[in-house]
């Protein structure tokens, strides 16, 4: 392909989720010249399917103990309200507020009572006890204390818009199977970027001073790709719930012991229907079960957590998703971020949604000075591919399951 257009970039960034798209404007506003290269759609696989929950770290508290996790994530929820607010770079102001707060509520266990008592130590994020009036009405008839706890939900699809709106000519499909092609001088070093633009066929080099894998599960592919270690990579599954219906809003947590009992986040659909997704224990140990399992699960432990809770002509389905995370002993889920960079290749994930700005700086750390004469590929990529932005999973042609109560399911 002699007639293959060049340009020279300080950065080629793989992966349209969050991560990816966050990077991208960390990048620009410092300088560097750089694009996002996604091969399907912005967010698919796993920004546009998570709950949107801005953790401040308090679920990793819950044995009254400040961990890595909680430390790592116990600031992000008074910085993403700024950017939120339009108050700080990015701008994510465009970004669909689901909710300004969440709610915490325990089982009438000791250990949940115990919890609630630790969990609070050492974090910015703050928890207010709300009295029996002050509570949703949803929760009113749980046993044990509620309470208000400062983390935002946002909805991911309506933040992956926001972000790549700050740099629509930098955000490029890509056929990752017939329109790519890595060449790497030795492992870890890459020489050339090979695209063809998937709607005219055009071919384009790149060479980039860095290659930053941010595509979550296709960041072993890409390893390899790079001659570099796959194996880096680990996968910790999900089973999560959807439930629609006449369903009340709520946003929160609810705490059994030292785990998480259910963590449940609400939403509409196209039709205005009000959607529950639920995740934690029951998204974890649903990984072995069936769907219509999992929902009889699921209805049950709802009704034991939501006293009085009204199911009945409720819809349920399920989807699986795969975390993507750095590999870890024993595969526990990592304690924070991971950034390693072999030669010019950076691999990244952040392990949740609201460490995504500081993966961003991690990476930044690890750029050199931006190049003195990159290209300006505007008008070369003028007419290229744009990616769309993935639907969640409630708008997917998911199976639907109808019961009048949780026998029936």
């Amino acid at each position: 392909m002699s007639d293959a257009r060049t340009i020279r970039l300080d950065a080629v960034i793989f992966g349209g989720g969050a991560t990816g798209l966050w990077t991208l404007d960390v990048l620009r506003r410092a300088g560097h010249s750089a694009v996002v290269l996604e091969a399907g759609e912005l967010g698919a696989g796993q920004t546009v399917v998570s709950q949107g929950i801005i953790h401040g770290g308090l679920k990793y508290t819950l044995d009254g103990l400040l961990s890595p996790s909680a430390r790592s994530l116990r600031d992000m929820p008074r910085h993403w309200r700024r950017c939120l607010a339009g108050e700080e770079a990015p701008d994510l102001s465009a970004t669909r507020r689901r909710a300004d707060f969440c709610h915490l509520w325990r089982t009438a266990e000791l250990g949940s009572r115990l919890a609630m008592f630790g969990a609070r130590r050492g974090l910015q994020t703050a928890t207010r006890p709300l009295d029996a009036a002050a509570r949703p009405a949803v929760l009113r008839s749980c046993p044990g204390s509620v309470a208000r706890l400062e983390e935002q939900v946002i909805d991911p699809d309506s933040l992956l818009s926001a972000l790549a709106g700050h740099h629509p000519d930098r955000v490029l499909g890509v056929d990752v199977t017939n329109g790519l092609e890595i060449e790497t001088t030795a492992p870890g070093h890459v020489d050339r970027i090979r695209l063809i633009d998937p709607a005219s066929g055009a071919p384009l080099d790149v060479l980039p001073e860095r290659v930053i894998l941010a595509a979550g599960g296709g960041n072993a592919t890409l390893r390899e790709q790079c001659g570099l270690d796959a194996t880096l990579m680990q996968r910790r599954p999900l089973h999560m719930v959807l439930a629609r219906g006449d369903l009340p809003v709520l946003n929160g947590h609810c705490v059994d012991g030292m785990h998480t009992r259910a963590t449940i986040t609400t939403t509409r659909d196209y039709a205005d229907r009000v959607v529950w997704q639920v995740g934690g224990q029951i998204a974890e140990r649903g990984v072995e079960m069936e769907p219509a399992t999992l929902v009889r699960h699921a209805a049950a432990e709802l009704r034991a957590i939501l006293p009085g809770i009204e199911l009945d002509g409720v819809e349920w389905t399920t989807y699986r998703v795969d975390r993507a995370e750095a590999r870890t002993r024993g595969r526990h889920r990592p304690s924070g971020p991971h950034v390693s960079q072999d030669g010019d290749v950076i691999t990244a994930w952040p392990t949740k949604l609201a460490l995504v700005p500081v993966i961003a700086d991690m990476i930044l750390d690890r750029m050199p000075a931006p190049g003195e004469n990159p290209t300006d590929p505007t008008g070369i990529l003028s007419g290229w591919t744009r990616p769309q932005v993935a639907a969640p999973p409630w708008e997917e042609d998911l199976a639907w399951i109808a019961g009048d109560s949780a026998a029936s399911i």
